[in-house]
């Protein structure tokens, strides 16, 4: 095998560009090409994003004023959670943390005791993001100083493509305009040596990038590496999405909105909104779900309706041979948690950390691999909990969530949480105080707490829980609203 130098980069959209910027920026002596036909589309629809985001866009140096204007964003503080426990009931999933810990027991500790006694208030009455999202304000803190929101962006995924592949050729990476026709292995290593495209050039490549979406062109249709099917977990299979015109000032949270056959997202751009409808083929068709979508949806539609089958997993091995999967082509977990993009981005990191300071190694590749599987697994678990533990029992559809089995990995949490409240953090895992927020607004509140929150006299536990709550209601009420502060950045 011989050394790698030349990187051949098969699609583009956001996965190939994030990529082409990424590999170009850190690893600038590497010759980098992108191939992609403008006759292909891309999915194209993922507009939420999570806080990992901010470091990927700072590891490239992209100033965020730019990255707002050139990409339509808005900011985002959590999720907004509707009819997912039960009807009519909703919970948010705030970006930041809950409480204030204490080192031998978590905050949900000392609320779950509060409860007891009728001093708590609803979970995320105690998570700043959360209540500056309810509230409609955002602000950051001045540049040097500490704390702050954590957030992330809703923006037009496509236009945040283009902004990266402006940045990635001034790096020097070239675009080869083609659709590709063949693709070329060794005779005997199996590796892939080149493409072909339909206007006969080849180009010719040491790794390859697989960004082909869906079809997976390099890492499935020519080596074959298999696919793990997880939708006896997650059983939509099925989204249809459309772009609506702004009605109201945009909100700095994304909306889901269970409905009988799934869930609806929102999510506010500066010029418009995206909508979508994720469901399982088996309780919806097609028909009724744009139906139903173009009825619920705020303003006029601006899009025509576009369909996305998926069956969601991941690939049994994400980088096999000389050949690394990333975005779609690697594995699909429905946009509930908005971690498409950071799926993109936790592949590149990983390229780039373990990439060959000459041949490619077998250790690498299965280094990869593992930390690969353990952040899809770990993330499938956290949008299963979604639909498992609900009450809703009004549909065939939630009806079979509720009494479908679960990774073991997932009902072993959920046990040990239910009946003692305890949790406990598997690795660098991407969702920690995420996971109490879920549990407890999907309606699991532990039957115990720690014992150590005993020995707080009950004064004391209410005048911590009361002054934490206030003391956010303070900082919330000296911030802007977010259409202003957003308005601000995009006027200086």
């Amino acid at each position: 095998m011989p050394n790698v130098n030349k990187v051949v980069i098969v699609g583009g959209g956001t996965a190939g560009w994030m990529a082409a910027a990424a590999i170009s920026k850190v690893l600038s002596h590497l010759a980098v090409e992108l191939v992609e036909s403008d006759e292909i589309g891309t999915v194209g629809v993922g507009e939420a994003t999570i806080p990992t985001l901010l470091f990927f866009n700072k590891l490239l140096g992209i100033n965020e004023r730019d990255l707002i204007r050139e990409t339509q964003a808005t900011f985002k503080l959590g999720i907004n959670f509707e009819n997912w426990q039960a009807l009519d009931k909703s919970y948010f999933h705030g970006f930041g943390s809950t409480g204030k810990d204490f080192w031998a027991a978590g905050f949900h500790n000392f609320w779950r005791r509060g409860l007891d006694l009728g001093i708590s208030e609803s979970f995320s009455d105690y998570c700043l993001e959360a209540k500056a999202a309810l509230a409609g304000r955002f602000a950051q803190p001045p540049k040097g100083a500490k704390g702050g929101l954590n957030y992330a962006y809703h923006m037009d995924a496509t236009r945040y493509g283009q902004f990266l592949r402006k940045l990635a050729e001034q790096q020097g990476v070239k675009r080869i305009e083609g659709r590709v026709e063949q693709v070329t292995q060794h005779p005997d290593s199996g590796d892939i040596t080149a493409v072909t495209l339909a206007d006969g050039q080849c180009v010719a490549g040491d790794l390859f990038i697989d960004c082909s979406g869906f079809r997976g062109l390099l890492i499935e249709q020519t080596l074959k590496t298999g696919y793990d099917d997880w939708s006896h977990w997650l059983p939509c299979d099925r989204a249809v999405a459309v772009q609506s015109s702004s009605v109201t000032a945009a909100a700095p949270y994304t909306r889901a909105i269970a409905h009988d056959a799934g869930w609806r997202w929102a999510i506010p751009l500066q010029h418009r909104m995206g909508n979508g409808l994720v469901y399982s083929a088996k309780h919806l068709s097609d028909d009724e779900a744009v139906a139903r979508l173009l009825d619920q949806i705020e303003g006029d539609a601006v899009s025509e309706p576009r369909f996305i089958r998926f069956t969601t997993g991941k690939r049994k091995q994400q980088w096999h041979k000389n050949c690394v999967a990333i975005g779609l082509s690697a594995g699909f977990i429905e946009p509930l948690e908005s971690t498409s993009i950071h799926l993109i981005q936790q592949n590149i990191l990983k390229l780039i950390k373990l990439f060959p300071s000459d041949e490619i190694s077998p250790l690498d590749v299965a280094e990869f691999n593992r930390h690969a599987d353990f952040d899809y697994e770990q993330i499938r678990d956290f949008i299963v909990l979604h639909y498992h533990l609900t009450e809703r029992d009004d549909s065939a559809f939630w009806r079979h969530c509720q009494a479908m089995d679960v990774p073991d990995s997932l009902s072993e949490r959920l046990e040990l949480f239910a009946q003692t409240g305890r949790f406990f953090v598997r690795n660098n895992e991407l969702f920690v105080d995420s996971w109490f927020q879920v549990m407890i607004g999907q309606g699991l509140v532990p039957k115990k707490y720690h014992r150590v929150v005993d020995e707080m006299p009950e004064r004391e536990l209410n005048g911590l829980l009361q002054s934490i709550a206030q003391g956010l209601d303070k900082q919330v009420q000296a911030m802007p609203t977010h259409e202003r502060y957003l308005q601000y950045l995009l006027d200086s």
